[in-house]
């Protein structure tokens, strides 16, 4: 009678972490948008009653910028047999679509997931995988360059040829700035201990700004290119968002959070029995700005009052502001 008792009281004394359904995430390095992606990502689980070692199993892994490690990742996700891949980067997305055919992946903070090989089209796609992309506003961040500095021709940018996404944003940009009368100067790099350098050799190519296009690799440091911007009082707009807490002036771009939320939605939705070939890929839909003040004042630039109304986050006070606010 007795242990009948403890049976009812502790149903699930006997389940073990490999009976939970396990997913394996993984993220190609340690940026400051694949940490938030990251964490909009557990978080969509936890609301929706999704805990870590109760209900399911996570195993959480970051390759650190060596994609070699990225694919060692995606192959012990396989040999660990997963029940989900989640792929966070467009590096992590093409190691798991390499690693396997079988088991579902939901990918995030992926540029252009056709160039990654998931599929042809948001509908038509792979039946393991959707996701949400995050193809960034590149020719409205330039708009927006144009704007604050009427005066701007030579626009500087550094870039990683290993990164497919770095590559399209690239020439996405080169697009961009043709249209507006713009030329993009841009300067390779390999690894992220190249990008002070490189931050300082793209300054002497007498440019007039740096609209620094997201890439992993760079995100990674960009503080570095931050310092250099400051150091030569060269205005410096950044491709993500949090780029703003690192030294851009201004950054337009996703909330990488809401993006990692978005595709737990969706994790869910496998995990709960529908296909990730009945998911059509998706994106996001709403261009946020950030300002830093503090950064503007260092870079010479001056936000006009119509540009501070559009902002959804500033940061540093603003001389002679009435608000007299830090962060709005």
């Amino acid at each position: 009678m007795i242990f009948m008792f403890f049976l009812i009281l502790f149903p699930c004394c006997n389940r073990t972490e490999k009976d939970l359904y396990t997913m394996g995430i993984f993220q190609v390095d340690d940026a400051p948008h694949l940490n938030e992606v990251r964490k909009g990502f557990l978080r969509a689980l936890e609301d929706n009653g999704l805990i870590d070692g109760v209900n399911i199993r996570l195993i959480i892994r970051n390759g650190m910028g060596d994609i070699p490690e990225v694919h060692r990742i995606a192959r012990e996700f396989v040999e660990k047999k997963v029940d989900m891949i989640v792929a966070l980067s467009t590096s992590s997305l093409q190691a798991a679509l390499h690693a396997t055919h079988q088991i579902p992946i939901i990918f995030s903070s992926v540029a252009n997931p056709y160039l990654a090989g998931a599929g042809k089209s948001a509908q038509y796609h792979k039946e393991n995988v959707s996701g949400v992309s995050s193809k960034g506003p590149i020719k409205e961040s330039l708009v927006f360059l144009r704007e604050i500095l009427p005066q701007a021709k030579r626009v500087g940018t550094l870039w990683t040829p290993a990164e497919i996404n770095s590559a399209f944003y690239l020439e996405l940009a080169r697009e961009a700035a043709s249209e507006l009368g713009l030329e993009i100067v841009e300067i390779p790099i390999t690894n992220k201990s190249e990008v002070l350098l490189a931050a300082q050799a793209l300054v002497n190519e007498k440019i007039d700004a740096i609209y620094q296009i997201s890439d992993n690799t760079i995100n990674a440091s960009f503080e570095a290119v931050g310092r250099v911007a400051e150091e030569n009082n060269i205005p410096l707009l950044g491709g993500f968002l949090l780029s703003t807490h690192l030294g851009a002036s201004a950054a337009l771009g996703w909330d990488f959070f809401d993006m990692g939320y978005k595709s737990g939605l969706m994790a869910i939705q496998v995990k709960n029995g529908k296909s990730p070939g009945d998911i059509p890929f998706q994106y996001m839909d709403k261009i946020r700005l950030y300002l830093n003040l503090n950064a503007a004042k260092k870079q010479n630039i001056e936000f006009s009052e119509k540009v501070l109304n559009q902002a959804d986050e500033i940061i540093g006070i603003e001389e002679n502001s009435p608000q007299n606010s830090e962060v709005r």
